[in-house]
């Protein structure tokens, strides 16, 4: 039976993401303490805990731009659920978003987003989530002319300022942090003149290893980046990928990978390039935009 507590709503600072993982692996989320540690500290997190002191509720909100916020993490344990604590949760990050003058964005699940729509969320774009455990395909090469090397720390700044105005997102924290928790999955493409033309950042799941954020400028070198990182390691792995990208999606396939699940991209107002994902290839995952 559901509570009838009245909910007591709080912040939730990094000194808890221990304690606020259960959240997560309650709903079967591939999130590690490492996330909950990086999103708590980048971002602003609330939530609800029981009278022993443990974490019952999260809904998190993390800035990926001057004017873009990105909401997720809204989690409610079986015990707390159909009380309206999620709804409760969610209408606070979109007031907090609001008083900053910022556009609400995340990645809404099919049972989501019912939800979201009559809170004035509309569709952008839909990302199948795919599950494989191997590269069984020879390597994907690039095209003439783009030579694929692994990222160091120097490449971090132009890696920011290449990704911002092709995903409509500022987030130079979130793909150094990426960039260091594996390093040995980190990949940028460079063209004929040394420029940047695509990157791939991975990080490790608690069930799967996470590939995304992968932006490129076409999706030979986006798929060239993608074999690379995933034959580096041993899998299972998973890619939320936009469904716009067939070819990356055939790869996928040929992988026999499969997408029994999704997310829809959604805005509450307008994000000003968040909504083509022409060079988005591979999401960051939904919880980080």
């Amino acid at each position: 039976m559901a509570s009838t507590e009245p909910p007591d709503i709080r912040p939730i600072d990094p000194g808890q993401c221990s304690a606020v993982w259960p959240l997560s692996i309650e709903a079967g989320w591939n999130q590690t303490v490492d996330d909950w540690r990086f999103m708590l500290g980048a971002g602003r997190a609330f939530g609800c805990r029981a009278a022993d002191g443990r974490w019952e509720a999260s809904a998190l909100i993390l800035p990926v731009g001057r004017k873009l916020a990105w909401i997720s993490m809204v989690l409610v344990t079986e015990r707390r659920r159909r009380a309206g604590l999620g709804g409760t949760l969610l209408r606070r990050c979109i007031d907090e978003v609001r008083s900053d003058g910022a556009v609400a964005g995340l990645d809404a699940t099919e049972l989501g987003r019912p939800v979201y729509l009559p809170l004035g969320f509309r569709d952008l774009f839909a990302i199948p989530r795919w599950h494989f455990d191997r590269v069984r395909d020879a390597p994907v090469e690039p095209p003439a002319g783009v030579r694929l090397r692994p990222i160091t720390p120097g490449d971090l700044p132009q890696l920011a300022l290449y990704d911002r105005p092709l995903t409509g997102m500022e987030r130079p924290a979130i793909l150094a942090h990426l960039a260091a928790r594996q390093p040995g999955l980190a990949w940028v493409a460079e063209n004929g003149a040394g420029e940047i033309a695509g990157f791939v950042l991975a990080r490790d799941g608690r069930v799967a290893t996470s590939i995304g954020p992968v932006v490129a400028d076409d999706e030979t070198i986006a798929l060239s980046l993608i074999a690379k990182a995933a034959s580096a390691t041993p899998g299972p792995f998973i890619m939320d990928v936009p469904q716009a990208h067939r070819k990356l999606q055939a790869w996928l396939e040929a992988q026999h990978a499969v997408s029994p699940r999704g997310y829809m991209r959604m805005t509450l107002g307008e994000a000003k390039g968040l909504d083509d994902p022409t060079h988005l290839f591979a999401l960051a995952g939904p919880e980080l935009g």
